[in-house]
């Protein structure tokens, strides 16, 4: 017996044959030891390359991780060769985090991997369909959000 059709099991089920998808995409090209926390944490450190500093502060802010978490996956960045902690001339304390050549070249790839998803994802969808499903996932989402209900 099936379970009942419903948006949450629709939406749990749609999530983890993406998630599948992303990791045999990735493992096919040599990305299978890169765990997804690494994976955001160097995206987000890609989009604000350009900022005086990111910090691990701002990791632990933007991902809303405890210290110790984001201080466990920044040093096993930086022992994979992904990051590297630069000090800044203005606080000793303080340890500016860098992309490496080597992390650098693996967010490329890891946006290639999901563009290629994306349209794996919208094959056979008409533009219309597509539009449709985004309105709709703002619906539900509001839905959750408004806590007055």
């Amino acid at each position: 017996m099936s379970p009942p059709k419903t948006i949450g099991f629709e939406i749990k089920s749609l999530g983890n044959l993406i998630k599948r998808c992303i990791h045999e995409s990735a493992a096919q090209s040599g990305l299978d030891g890169l765990t997804g926390a690494q994976g955001w944490i160097i995206g987000y450190l890609y989009e604000h390359k350009d900022k005086p500093g990111v910090f691990q502060r701002d990791i632990e802010k933007t991902f809303k991780i405890r210290r110790s978490t984001a201080t466990g996956i920044l040093q096993l960045m930086e022992k994979k060769g992904l990051i590297t902690r630069e000090p800044v001339a203005y606080d000793a304390r303080l340890k500016r985090l860098q992309l490496t050549p080597k992390a650098i070249a693996h967010h490329e790839l890891i946006m290639e991997k999901i563009r290629e998803v994306e349209e794996r994802l919208r094959r056979g969808l008409s533009e219309e369909e597509v539009n449709a499903f985004f309105m709709l996932m703002e619906k539900i989402k509001r839905n959750l959000e408004d806590v007055n209900d």
